[in-house]
């Protein structure tokens, strides 16, 4: 049975924190059964809850912009997404604005004209899946007898990375890759991992929401002991027409910043991955690649990674 199948019967929208706690219970007892029904990217039933990629319109996907086009509601993240990705696809439909409003006002704004016929789209910016608080709204929704669904977006670290001109992972330097953020309301100084992300030495670490806290973040990691001469780069408004790059060390990335004056908006990347200096050939075209070519056995080529 699915969430939407075990909705209540309340019209006014109901408390959002019961409907969280009510969905996080049935998740308990037992997976969605839409989860085997369905694929990322699929056409499916309900409210999609779309990533408007970085900014640059361009970097929507495929899916998103069909839903966008088809539209008649969108509830978007204010100015988290671009107005010219708003003007392209969405001039058509009604823009609501999330910012400022909490879920006792959106929840029942989305619900009912979504039970009145309309389409609605809920347009977060980046992917909804990274910080992007979406999954409490899709629980309050479902509880409401709403159904709701995930289109990826493409993330901010991945526009970063390109505009960077290098990879997140690379072989001998960088083989893991850590989303996070920094101490603050939402984390407490224990909660905050960046450092030891950092100190392992072979992670490029990407901090969301963390513009304001470069200082705070450099000067733990130099009392942490870190190589001060670490790569740092500040990527502000990636992909956006107002993109700025910001390029440093440990040491000296937060004068640069202040003296650029960015206080938001802006992705933080940490190690040796953000000059893609030192990394190795890797063996997907070398030695291991020319040895899957000879081989009589078609899985031991299909098993083996390729992505470094």
């Amino acid at each position: 049975m699915t969430d939407t199948e075990q909705a209540d019967d309340s019209t006014d929208g109901g408390d959002p924190q019961e409907a969280i706690d009510a969905q996080g219970d049935r998740r308990r007892e037992g997976l969605d059964d839409r989860i085997f029904e369905h694929n990322a990217g699929d056409d499916q039933e309900g409210i999609p809850f779309v990533g408007a990629g970085p900014g640059n319109p361009r970097l929507l996907t495929v899916a998103g912009k069909e839903l966008l086009e088809e539209a008649e509601l969108v509830v978007h993240a204010g100015s988290l997404v671009n107005s010219e990705l708003l003007d392209e696809y969405c001039a058509h439909a009604k823009l609501v604005n999330s910012v400022g409003k909490d879920l006792e006002e959106l929840i029942p704004l989305m619900r009912d004209a979504y039970e009145d016929g309309d389409d609605v789209v809920r347009l977060h910016s980046g992917d909804p899946a990274i910080y992007g608080a979406a999954l409490e709204q899709m629980d309050a929704l479902e509880h409401e007898g709403v159904p709701t669904y995930f289109v990826p977006g493409v993330t901010s670290a991945f526009a970063a990375s390109a505009t960077l001109r290098t990879q997140l992972t690379l072989n001998e330097v960088s083989n893991h890759v850590a989303f996070t953020r920094p101490q603050g309301k939402t984390l407490t100084a224990e909660e905050d991992h960046i450092s030891d992300f950092v100190g392992m030495g072979d992670v490029t670490t990407c901090i969301y929401l963390g513009t304001h806290a470069v200082r705070d973040t450099m000067d733990r990691l130099l009392d942490d002991g870190h190589d001060p001469e670490t790569p740092v780069a500040v990527i502000y408004h990636a992909s956006w027409p107002d993109e700025d790059v910001i390029v440093g060390s440990i040491d000296d990335i937060a004068d640069r910043v202040e003296e650029a004056g960015y206080r938001a908006s802006a992705l933080v990347v940490i190690g040796d991955a953000v000059t893609g200096a030192g990394y190795e050939r890797s063996y997907l075209y070398g030695d291991w690649a020319n040895r899957g070519t000879e081989s009589t056995d078609a899985n031991e080529t299909e098993t083996q990674p390729g992505d470094d």
